[in-house]
């Protein structure tokens, strides 16, 4: 929380172990907060005339929350030679003991942020929105080409058995909301056990190992603000090494659809390819086999539609906000009706 940001990142604390990376003198200035909340804090300040943003666990962190940020340091270090666009990794600190977690400094990026706003020059030409559609797939399809192994990030991810373990990992976070009181059970999604078993039985047999990002979609990317290019990926907390097909798969499954009202919303909309184009663009510029596309498509249904479950089920036992529980609860049936017409 915003009140609690202080608490957490203690800038006399800060200071000192900047003079020790030799990154600037005086007083550290202008400190704002970008984000926070109950996962990571983000502030951004100055310091010697140069600005730098900070990210680390929130004040009250999760037990997973240091090894995840040390997780992010070391995919955002192996970026740093490549053509992915990243937020940019200044210095880091895997240990706790400055700030009492880890975190990392990194440069700010020149960008925006598609569902939040566009600027005029976006806004005002749909030949721009055209190519900010492309620009994201390019995005992926340059994470895909990395060499992960030389890039030092060979032991970053388990591949053995990484697509197996797909559909059994979220059959059982979809069994465990059964705790929430009220939660009527899957039945309320349909189709969920035929998905869920053509999943298992259409797997791909093998795929080529890469890096994912793992959320990857417009509320993770931040795009120039002099044109339709990214700025860079943001959000690199569930990355891995594992099949890239499953960022591809979330994209697609993710873009905004017309008529669809549990889409997305970015306006204005027009302008943008359709999910059908951003497949054939990521095609042209991946050597990766794209027979099987809709299990990935499918994959990616199954797997959303869960996780929006979860924030019904906890919203009917009265630990999340109805509205949007019911909200959540429709875009999981769509996703799943999606599911089925593809099946």
């Amino acid at each position: 929380m915003i009140e609690t940001w202080r608490d957490a990142i203690d800038l006399e604390a800060l200071g000192r172990w900047m003079d020790g990376k030799g990154l600037g003198s005086g007083a550290i200035e202008n400190p704002r907060l970008l984000a926070g909340g109950t996962q990571n804090l983000i502030l951004m300040f100055e310091r010697a005339d140069r600005r730098y943003v900070l990210r680390r666990p929130s004040a009250h962190p999760r037990p997973a929350a240091n090894e995840t940020i040390r997780r992010e340091i070391r995919v955002l270090g192996a970026l740093a030679d490549t053509d992915v666009p990243h937020p940019r990794l200044i210095a880091s600190s895997p240990e706790e003991e400055a700030l009492g977690a880890a975190f990392y400094l990194m440069e700010p990026i020149d960008g925006f942020n598609v569902t939040v706003g566009m600027p005029a020059l976006h806004a005002a030409d749909p030949a721009i929105r055209r190519d900010m559609g492309f620009a994201l797939v390019d995005g992926i399809a340059r994470l895909g080409r990395v060499d992960h192994v030389a890039v030092g990030l060979a032991d970053f991810g388990r591949t053995e058995g990484y697509l197996e373990r797909q559909v059994g990992r979220w059959r059982k976070q979809l069994e465990g909301y059964s705790e929430h009181a009220g939660w009527p059970g899957q039945q309320v999604l349909p189709g969920v056990v035929k998905v869920g078993a053509w999943l298992e039985a259409n797997r791909p047999a093998t795929f080529a190992p890469g890096i994912l990002h793992g959320d990857y979609h417009l509320a993770n990317v931040m795009y120039r603000n002099d044109g339709p290019g990214l700025a860079a990926i943001v959000d690199w907390e569930l990355a891995t090494i594992g099949d890239p097909l499953i960022d591809l798969g979330w994209v697609l499954t993710t873009w905004p659809r017309a008529g669809d009202p549990t889409s997305m919303k970015i306006e204005p909309w027009d302008g943008f390819p359709t999910a059908d184009e951003l497949l054939a663009y990521y095609r042209e510029r991946s050597e990766r086999d794209l027979s099987a596309i809709d299990w990935y498509v499918v994959l990616a249904c199954y797997k959303l539609a869960i996780l929006l479950e979860g924030t019904s089920a906890r919203a009917l036992a009265g630990k999340a906000d109805q509205a949007t529980g019911a909200r959540f609860h429709a875009r999981s049936v769509a996703l799943f009706e999606r599911a089925l017409t593809l099946i």
